[in-house]
This record gives structure tokens, sequence and C-alpha cells, in this order.
């Protein structure tokens, strides 16, 4: 079993069987039986559990976990991993789907022996619109310099499951379970392949969904964050890696405070004080600054001044100008592998 697929399941009834769908689309029966599905229901409120079960029963390539209670994302993926065969896992989301050909592809990459596996994706809006994700440039450079500032996520990356072992790396509890995850497991594995070709499609803006739920739990964020910088300050990393990641957890946590869909304005004060005391914190002793403007102003903890160039820049985006769209033909179409190993 070469490939493990944990697929965690909460409350995406119209989504998941076109992501069940996607994972073995166009596969050989050789190549199938290389990979295996896990599924897990997180005691999902709706008929996922029975639409899961269905599944397994129609099509006999489907393990099916259900879990009493409902522990979310990262304990969901956890569950999965402890019953996976597989020598890599991929963790994709239930609500999201693999373009054609990228199992196919991923596995033909999976067989140079990577530790990790960096994959890239497409954004997809909830009309349909298909683009390109900033940060997928990243994967152009096969460096670790840039390769840090790929989107941190678990689904971009197929990691080899002995090397979870050996770092006796799980997913911690809460929201943005990713961040003391994707971050160490890119850090510490020794050899890194980069597949650069689109082989996943994260849909954004989905109601329901984290990243587009007003809660007080999005403070979450700065607990994991303690966690990534704990684990990270455990280890002998190179000045400029550690520079990396702190400015990473500075830019991650503005775009938190100033997403109106996350963080409701009366506690946005409240964030951003959080997010001063993290910089304070945190702070490199010889760390060169950032030139940005909201940077400048969480290091001098003016948080009126903040709120007021958010205003202005608020005021200048509400007629911008169209940018162009992303053919979903061509933004799906198979595109030439390329894969580097960078240490």
């Amino acid at each position: 079993m070469l490939l493990t697929v944990v697929v965690p399941v909460y409350a995406v009834e119209g989504y998941l069987y076109q992501c069940l769908e996607s994972i073995r689309a166009g596969l050989t029966a050789e190549e199938s039986a290389s990979v295996e599905v896990i599924a897990v229901d997180d005691a999902s409120p709706d008929g996922c559990g029975e639409m899961l079960d269905g599944y397994a029963a129609r099509h006999g390539d489907l393990r099916v976990v259900h879990l009493s209670h409902n522990v979310g994302l990262g304990l969901a993926r956890n569950a999965g991993l402890a019953e996976a065969r597989g020598e890599y896992v991929w963790f994709v989301d239930s609500d999201d789907w693999l373009p054609a050909g990228s199992v196919r592809a991923v596995l033909q990459q999976l067989r140079t022996g990577p530790d990790l596996l960096l994959i890239d994706h497409l954004r997809v809006q909830e009309n349909g619109r298909l683009e390109r994700d900033a940060s997928s440039g990243a994967l152009k450079d096969p460096s670790l310099a840039s390769l840090i500032k790929l989107q941190h996520t678990a689904w971009n990356r197929i990691v080899r499951r002995g090397l979870l072992e050996e770092l006796n790396l799980r997913f911690l509890p809460g929201w943005y379970e990713d961040v003391p995850f994707s971050n160490p497991v890119l850090i510490a594995a020794d050899r890194v392949a980069v597949l650069d070709r689109v082989c996943y499609h994260y849909r954004v803006g989905r109601l329901g969904a984290i990243t587009a739920t007003r809660s007080e739990r999005h403070f979450e964020a700065f607990e994991q964050y303690d966690r990534m910088l704990a684990w990270t300050a455990e280890r002998d990393l190179e000045p400029w890696l550690r520079h990396a990641l702190f400015t990473l957890m500075v830019n991650h946590l503005l775009v938190v405070l100033g997403n109106d869909g996350r963080v409701h304005p009366r506690q946005r004060r409240a964030f951003f004080k959080r997010l001063a005391a993290h910089y304070r914190r945190y702070l490199p002793a010889d760390y060169p600054g950032h030139p940005g403007i909201k940077h400048k102003l969480v290091q001098a903890r003016s948080y009126a001044a903040y709120a007021t160039m958010r205003q202005a820049y608020r005021v200048v985006k509400r007629n911008p100008e169209p940018s162009p769209a992303v053919q979903p033909v061509l933004a799906s179409a198979p595109q030439p592998a390329q894969t580097v190993t960078i240490r």
C-alpha cells in the first residue's frame, strides 16, 4: 500500500460524493490497488455517515471510521491516520476535490521515495471561479527559503507516514490545527519533492467552513502558534528560518484579524492586542524588521492607527477593478510534472 488518503467528514452532504469520486477517478486497477481511502465520520449531524456507509457498500474500496462524538478536524485526521496502512498519507478535506490525474501524478512521484511531497492547488469560489493562490509561486523555487512561504495547510503536502512516527507528530485539537503540523513537517523532512502541478481544488467561502465563520474560536490561532514555536524552539534552526516563521505568523494573524467573516468587529481590538503580545513574545533578537506598515503598527501596539488604515483601505476597495478569471478548462487540465528533491 503506497498511499493512504484520509478524508475527515463533517456536514458536507452536498460535496462528499464529488470528493470521494475524484480520488480514484481514472486510476488503473493496479494503481487503485496501491491506494486506500479512509473516511472519518466526525459525528456529522447530517446524513454523511449514512452516505459513507452506502458508498463503501457499493464500491468496496472505502474504509469508514465512525466517531461517537465530534472531535474536530485535527483529531478526526488523527483517527484516520491511526488506521492507515500506506507508506504515505494525504489528508484531503471532504468539501474539496482532486482534478483529473492528480492521484496518478502523486503516485509516480512518491515512488522516488521523498519524505514529503508538495503539490500545487487552485482556489475555488462558490460561484465556480478558479483562482491561483498567491503562495503557489513558491513551488517554482525548490529551496526551503521559498517553500516555507507555501500556504501552510495539511492538504498540499503528502507525508511519509514513517516521518510522522519518527517525529511523534500529530494534529492538535482546536481551530488552525494545520499551523503546528505543516511547517514542522516541512522543516524536519530530509528529502522534499516538489510537484509543480495543480493536484487539489480548495473550496473557499463555503457556508459553514471555519474560514467563513465568525467566532471567538479564531483566537485559538494564538495557541496553535504557541505550539508551533515551542516545537521550533527545541531545534537548532538557522536565524533566517526563525525570522521567516515569525514573519509568517504575523502575516497570518493579520489576515485573520482583517477578515470580517472571522473576527467580529467588537473583538477586533482584543485580537490586535493578542497579536501585539505575540509579536513581543516571539520577536527574534536579531530580527531585521519588516517593511509592511501593518507590522510596524503591531510592533507599536497602535490599534487606533491600524483601525484607521483598515477603514481607509476598505473604502478604496469598494469598487475594485475586476481581475481576470482562470479558465476552468485550462486550470483543471493535466500539467507536466516536475519533481525536485531539495535536500
